[in-house]
């Protein structure tokens, strides 16, 4: 196919693709209340406050926003794969489908696991610190900034194995000696539980540090499974 048309169908892709993010997040732009609603739980007993006119819909379109990208997702990752493959070996096909698929799942796990422990555990912490002091009033558009930005952290802290597992079927880095690391993946682990997190709350942090080195080992077992189903080499 000539580099014209490999062009033009790219262009096509990422239109199909801009178009289903847009219209996912339209259809959650109409559902956007019940949307703030599920993020607020976790804040059980807080008033959110509006402390700017207009921001409550700035927010509404933030949510709709990161919802719709969400929602659109799979649709987008078909067309990333539906451009890539044809171009691809039949091993490399193998390797790239599953692969993408495995990661769009650990996002989404990520976010689940975001908003089931991360998002309560940190909120228990600040509001219970100084609640004998001060009486927790929050605004509306800081808080789902921190609650949004702590789950796409974890979701994109969530594709550790989808490396590890690429790294290791290409064979550029074996199972034992990543697994050798782990003192070093310990202590990254920490300080990227540190920086991905929002708040300076130490269960937060220490929450996401021991899930991403539960990824890390869960990688590792991936890459000893496919490496014992590889051909010795004579």
């Amino acid at each position: 196919m000539p580099l014209v048309d490999h062009l033009e169908e790219l262009r096509q892709r990422v239109l199909r693709s801009l178009l289903a993010v847009v219209v996912s997040a339209l259809v959650c732009l109409l559902a956007v209340k019940p949307l703030v609603r599920l993020l607020e739980a976790p804040a059980q007993g807080i008033h959110f406050l509006q402390l700017a006119p207009g921001e409550f819909l700035f927010v509404s379109l933030k949510v709709a926003g990161y919802a719709g990208l969400t929602l659109a997702l799979p649709y987008v990752l078909f067309q990333l794969l539906a451009f890539v493959l044809p171009g691809l070996t039949i091993r490399e096909r193998r390797l790239i489908a599953p692969a993408v698929a495995g990661s769009a799942v650990l996002f989404l796990a990520g976010i689940a696991f975001a908003g089931w422990a991360l998002v309560p555990a940190a909120l228990r912490f600040l509001v219970n610190y100084g609640a004998d002091v001060v009486e927790p009033l929050w605004s509306i558009e800081r808080y789902l900034d921190f609650v949004l930005l702590l789950m796409l952290a974890t979701g994109l802290a969530f594709q550790l194995p989808v490396l590890q597992l690429l790294l290791g079927v290409l064979g550029l880095v074996r199972w034992r000696t990543m697994l050798g690391a782990w003192r070093w993946v310990v202590v990254g682990s920490a300080l990227a539980g540190a920086v991905l997190t929002p708040s300076t709350d130490p269960i937060t942090m220490l929450l996401l540090a021991g899930a991403i080195t539960a990824l890390f080992l869960i990688g590792v077992g991936l890459m000893a499974f496919t490496e014992s189903l590889r051909p010795e080499t004579p």
